[in-house]
């Protein structure tokens, strides 16, 4: 079985390249980690120990450089961006932590910088320490809002690993084993091809048929559905046509249920829009970002929802110790404003248009290379087998290969190598990363 989030931490290839690559001085390091952490998939054992991080470049403790394609989708403005840095420093000088019960300057700031940034009347706000505690506050709400208690999410998802998130998501490697999940949570097949029982079929006529399957659930269990909830776009990445959400959000309207978007990794102008929802001129009801929000350094999530869903004042939606950490949303603030004055969100439409001419001709040369995918500062490559099968062990060859010339990225649904660079990056990293990814493909 496909893992849909990443590469296992556990296989064979994964072993050979840190026998290969990491020295003594990381691997005892390595060995007080895995002593110390539980072991978990995609996590512990780990791949080898880092010395620093800056920009687009992760250093190891052998000082050995790599470009970072991965970043768990947080390094929007790169790893130790200065502008962020220096309002990190200020805030800690003369507030490091504002408990709950009051307010500050920076939380206040942010929350009126990003629903002034959000799309149509999304201009109410609550933070969270993470993507997950954001999506479990979308869930509560929703429930506060419309009375009912169902969701419709889809197969192949991935919203969090805490039990309410993994009950909504579908990826199985979080939810084998953890039942029972949290009742009423319906699922219906992704609009991505590749992930559903039928890899063949045409994207646009597969991404009817989920909508059709989301209308007639939404038909069938409207008086409970409180909610539909999805990534604006897949991770993998897969992007839907236009039709697919105005549908969906359609849909919602007419069986008086929410539409919640999952923009945690996605969203903060990495697709070329600030908001992956613009792409469609669509508003979901519940908007949830995060990852980036921290400018790469503090996690951040925030929940964004309509004024007329202000209505459990008498309820904890969220009610988290760093609700408002003045620290991490000083970091926020200054993400939003470099993401603003140095233009990434234009910089990441126009560099990702370029990138994805480049991955096409790749293609064309590389009969590994079935597909590409990208938009804006997303991309994916999906390889397959001569038969036509999904060519994992060729996607894990490249992957440590291509650490091995200093290119991280990650696999998703096994064969799918997702690139995420930071919106930061220089020409000449993007250069030096493509030739990292065409020597691998001209070695297998």
């Amino acid at each position: 079985m496909f893992q849909s989030e990443g590469e296992s931490n556990l296989s064979s290839a994964r072993q050979a390249w840190n026998a290969a690559h990491v020295d003594e001085e990381a691997r005892a390091l390595l060995e007080e980690d895995a002593a110390v952490f539980l072991h978990q998939s995609l996590s512990t054992p780990c791949l080898t120990a880092l010395a620093s991080t800056h920009g687009s470049v992760l250093t190891d403790v052998q000082g050995k450089r790599y470009l970072d394609f991965h970043g768990n989708a947080v390094h929007q403005v790169g790893y130790g961006h200065p502008k962020v840095m220096a309002a990190i420093h200020e805030q800690l000088a003369t507030m490091p932590f504002c408990p709950r019960r009051f307010t500050n300057r920076s939380a206040v700031d942010l929350a009126q910088r990003l629903t002034a940034l959000a799309p149509g009347d999304l201009n109410k706000v609550l933070f969270a320490p993470g993507g997950t505690s954001a999506i479990g506050m979308a869930l509560k709400l929703a429930r506060a809002v419309t009375g009912k208690f169902k969701t419709i999410s889809l197969w192949e998802s991935f919203h969090g690993a805490s039990l309410d998130a993994i009950s909504i998501g579908g990826e199985a490697l979080f939810r084998k084993g953890a039942g029972p999940l949290l009742p009423g949570s319906e699922h219906v097949p992704p609009p991505d091809p590749l992930e559903g029982p039928w890899p063949d079929l045409p994207a646009e006529e597969w991404a009817h048929m989920s909508a059709q399957y989301i209308e007639y659930v939404l038909e069938r269990e409207g008086g409970d559905v409180s909610a539909v909830i999805a990534e604006t776009i897949r991770w993998t990445p897969f992007v839907p046509p236009k039709s697919y959400w105005q549908r969906i959000r359609k849909a919602c309207d007419q069986y008086d249920a929410l539409l919640i978007l999952d923009e945690i990794p996605s969203g903060l102008g990495r697709t070329g829009a600030m908001f992956v929802c613009e792409h469609y001129d669509i508003i979901p009801d519940i908007l949830v970002i995060g990852k980036g929000l921290g400018g790469g350094v503090f996690p951040l999530a925030a929940m964004l929802a309509k004024e007329e869903h202000d209505v459990a004042a008498d309820q904890a939606l969220g009610h988290y110790t760093h609700e408002k950490n003045p620290v991490a949303c000083a970091a926020g603030l200054a993400t939003l404003e470099v993401i603003e004055e140095e233009g990434l969100v234009e910089r990441a439409r126009v560099l990702g248009a370029h990138v994805m001419e480049r991955l096409e001709a790749m293609r064309q040369r590389f009969g590994l290379i079935h597909e590409v995918r990208g938009i804006g500062l997303v991309f994916g490559i999906v390889l397959r087998d001569p038969n036509g099968k999904r060519a994992n062990a060729a996607a894990e060859r490249i992957l440590y290969e291509a650490l091995g010339l200093g290119l991280s990225f990650k696999i998703t649904m096994g064969s799918i190598l997702t690139l995420t660079p930071p919106l930061t990056i220089s020409d000449e990293e993007m250069a030096e990363a493509l030739e990292i990814l065409e020597t691998c493909f001209q070695r297998l």
